[in-house]
């Protein structure tokens, strides 16, 4: 709430994976909440719980195209502003490479107008990805990366940096008061089966007992956050009102290896899939874990879901998905951990 009143703020790319859940949690904040999609990745079913939410709308549009008019219209005051605006799986920024560069240039700059000319707070969604395949470990938001810029995932990588550059030129101009996290890898509920992420494949494989497909030899590493607490952290840091932080990684610190991920979905799943491997795509990191002391210091926010309850939420869920599409008979499988009002 804002002076009595409840907030507007807009979420573009607010159908996706993350920006669905987004959505909920401003929601239960009681803001009113206004989703900008083209539906490229993100899902209706997504946010169709929402449909008959009152304080809930939904824009079907494309952020590199001109801003709808009923969101350029002088009337409409807009509190804050997250742009999630972005296919975020190699499968899918790299089936059109041009959008996606285009997307975070030109879209996050019509954003970036948009919060100028309407005094809105900015929220942009970076990555992990903008240091590349890191020299420097942990990663820390000092580290400028080691990205390859003409590669097969340059179209991302580089379109996230360019989109930082242009959030933090607003900022240094005085044109919008802004804010950027930069996510690692997040999973759980309403992930895309198609998406191409470890977790995602890992699990759809071992549900339809089909091979698990790991790439390389599996010693390479990644984080993994559940979406919850990247939802929360998404939160405290647009919310921070101290001097300004610069870019905020926000993701698990605890390290995993994929084949090591790939023998606990198997576990978990009860699955006798068995593993194989395949060639590690191009430019793909070696490893990858943040760190998080900034977060920890600015936001007081650091990950409260241990891997095993994600995990087991999200097994559920595909398991779920899966048995409603007609593809697997009905299984839910037991897992361990509990899982708390919230954290799905």
């Amino acid at each position: 709430m804002k002076n009595g009143t409840s907030k507007h703020v807009l979420v573009a790319g607010g159908a996706g994976f993350l920006g669905s859940h987004l959505c909920d949690a401003l929601l239960s904040e009681g803001a009113h909440v206004t989703v900008l999609d083209n539906f490229q990745t993100g899902r209706k079913q997504n946010i169709r719980h929402l449909e008959r939410e009152p304080r809930f709308d939904v824009i079907d549009s494309d952020i590199i195209k001109p801003l709808p008019t009923r969101l350029r219209s002088k009337r409409l005051k807009v509190d804050q502003v997250f742009n999630l605006a972005c296919a975020a799986s190699p499968p899918h920024y790299q089936a059109d490479p041009e959008h996606t560069m285009l997307t975070s240039v030109v879209g996050t700059h019509n954003l970036l107008t948009f919060a100028e000319a309407t005094g809105a707070r900015f929220f942009l969604a970076s990555t992990s990805e903008i240091y590349g395949d890191p020299e420097v470990h942990p990663q820390t938001e000092s580290y400028w990366g080691n990205v390859n810029p003409t590669g097969p995932r340059a179209c991302y990588d580089e379109g996230k940096r360019a989109a930082e550059t242009l959030t933090f030129d607003f900022d240094r101009a005085g044109r919008a008061d802004v804010r950027v996290a930069r996510i690692f890898n997040t999973y759980g509920p309403r992930m895309r089966a198609d998406d191409g992420r470890v977790v995602s494949n890992y699990i759809c494989q071992a549900l339809a007992g089909e091979e698990i497909t790991v790439y390389g030899d599996g010693s390479q590493t990644r984080s993994f956050c559940y979406v919850s607490d990247l939802v929360d952290g998404f939160l405290r840091l647009m919310a921070y009102d101290g001097p300004f932080p610069g870019a905020v990684n926000l993701g698990n610190p605890v390290e995993l290896t994929v084949g090591d991920l790939a023998e606990k979905v198997l576990a978990m799943t009860g699955s006798s899939s068995r593993v194989v491997t395949r060639p590690l795509p191009v430019d793909d990191p070696r490893r990858r874990r943040p760190d998080i002391s900034l977060a920890k210091k600015l936001l007081g926010w650091s990950p409260r879901t241990a891997l095993d309850t994600g995990l087991g939420a999200t097994i559920a869920w595909f398991s779920d998905e899966q048995a409603n599409d007609g593809t697997l008979p009905r299984k839910i499988p037991a897992v361990g951990g509990t899982i708390s009002a919230g954290q799905v």
